[in-house]
């Protein structure tokens, strides 16, 4: 029998171990991801080329999760989750210090944390209806990020028990302990923590309905990517990389996210579905001489089904199940025409996608968020936004259902515990690393008194 068990090898999932370990090397700790080690963790799409990897793509599950991406992480209670409401902002904040010193120990000191703060901007942009978020950051970088989170792994794994590629087919209660069976055999442990993240919402949800705690809503994130010249957005990134606008229209509230200057847009795919996503520049020596981010509206559907129903019937529509994107000129989106030829276009598509009308193809709410938020940010920057500014549907942020847990992050079920983007209160790397931090302390603080 295990101390502690944890489900998923995410980033959540690593920092609750690592602040364990770091405090206590005495645990049995056994981590339990459906995934591969980071090492083995590659996919036909990193080279440009189809997925390989079959029903769950290697890209998107385990060790280090989403991680493994561009590794951006965002220190702030303005975006990325809700954390900051459950446990406390300054606490918040506290949690992402130590997330950026265990990151800047294991080689994250080869990039800079810059800030997004600026007053005279979030003035000039409340003048014109809109709202500046703002937060520090620390942009590894693929390459980076897997040299941090394999420098993780190399300590952990001296202390910590990693079981990959295994199927976990039931949890169970029994005599306050765990049992998990999985088609690697059946372990068992004193406390579980679940740390699935966005990748695991259907099994989550189905092992929650299972041992009788309800899940409630869930939000889904669907926005249209932009693509604009690279100067256009000048007046208000000169003193900062990238700035987050919020603005907040008749029935809905839209932000801007991951805004790329000069990078490029590639294809995600995620959840059975293809969207435009962004790459920052330096992630490829190619420099696309544009900025490109999404504009999302967030909803809330009763249900992870119903969210994922919704998300399939507009993404997977424009899909066709060819892995479709559309995209569309902004001048003949004002008009509500087609576009067809984009050659004579002045701003290229960095991404291949398919000519056409957004109009009839996606939900008029994000059609008219777009227009009015466009209106908003062109009074901000005292120009135009150029008509040959590209727009292509549809991206999408996914989340998992909402289940009640106390302070600590604990179930109904006493032992039973969810943290990171699982526990749908964290929406960032920053904030399910912090989390995981937090629940270590609070366990840690159990076991072993104050």
């Amino acid at each position: 029998m295990e101390d502690i068990i944890i489900i998923g090898a995410g980033v959540s999932s690593i920092f609750f171990a690592h602040k364990l370990v770091k405090e206590n090397n005495d645990l049995s700790i056994r981590i339990i991801d459906k995934g591969k080690p980071l090492m083995d963790r590659y996919c036909g799409l990193d080279e440009g080329l189809p997925c390989t990897c079959g029903e769950d793509c290697r890209k998107y599950i385990g060790y280090a999760g989403l991680g493994k991406s561009e590794g951006k992480f965002n220190y702030t209670n303005d975006f990325g989750g809700e954390l900051g409401r459950k446990i406390g902002e300054e606490k918040t904040l506290k949690l992402m210090k130590e997330v950026d010193n265990t990151l800047y120990t294991f080689g994250a000191h080869k990039v800079g944390l810059y800030s997004t703060k600026n007053n005279l901007l979030a003035e000039k942009a409340e003048n014109h209806g809109l709202e500046v978020l703002s937060t520090e950051v620390r942009h590894l970088g693929t390459q980076i990020a897997v040299d941090v989170f394999q420098g993780l792994y190399d300590k952990l794994k001296k202390h910590v028990c990693f079981t990959f590629e295994t199927n976990i087919t039931s949890v169970k209660p029994k005599a306050q302990s765990f049992v998990i069976e999985t088609n690697m055999g059946t372990f068992r442990s004193k406390k579980l923590i679940v740390g699935t993240g966005k990748s695991g919402g259907k099994w989550l949800e189905k092992q929650m309905h299972n041992l009788g705690l309800q899940t409630g809503e869930t939000r889904l994130d669907l926005g249209l990517r932009m693509e604009m010249k690279e100067d256009q957005l000048d007046p208000i990134l000169q003193e900062t990389f990238e700035t987050k606008l919020r603005y907040h229209g008749q029935g809905y509230e839209a932000t801007t996210y991951c805004m790329n200057p000069r990078g490029r847009i590639i294809r995600k795919h995620q959840n059975g579905l293809v969207m435009p996503d962004g790459q920052n520049k330096n992630e490829e020596e190619t420099d696309s001489g544009n900025l490109n981010f999404t504009l999302f509206i967030p909803r809330y559907f009763a249900s992870y089904n119903k969210a994922m129903e919704i998300a399939q019937y507009v993404i997977g529509g424009i899909n066709q199940s060819n892995g479709r994107i559309i995209i569309q000129r902004l001048g003949d989106l004002y008009y509500n025409r087609p576009s067809s030829e984009l050659s004579a276009n002045t701003i290229m598509p960095s991404l291949y996608a398919e000519p056409g009308n957004l109009v009839g193809e996606i939900p008029d709410l994000y059609i008219r968020a777009v227009k009015e938020f466009l209106g908003k940010l062109q009074g901000l920057i005292g120009k135009p936004i150029h008509p040959d500014t590209l727009v292509y549907g549809m991206d999408a942020k996914f989340y998992e259902p909402q289940i009640n847990t106390t302070k600590d992050f604990e179930t109904e079920i006493r032992g039973l515990f969810l943290i990171g983007d699982c526990s749908g209160v964290t929406h960032s790397l920053s904030q399910a690393a912090a989390s995981g931090i937090y629940v270590a302390d609070r366990i840690l603080k159990r076991e072993l008194g104050p």
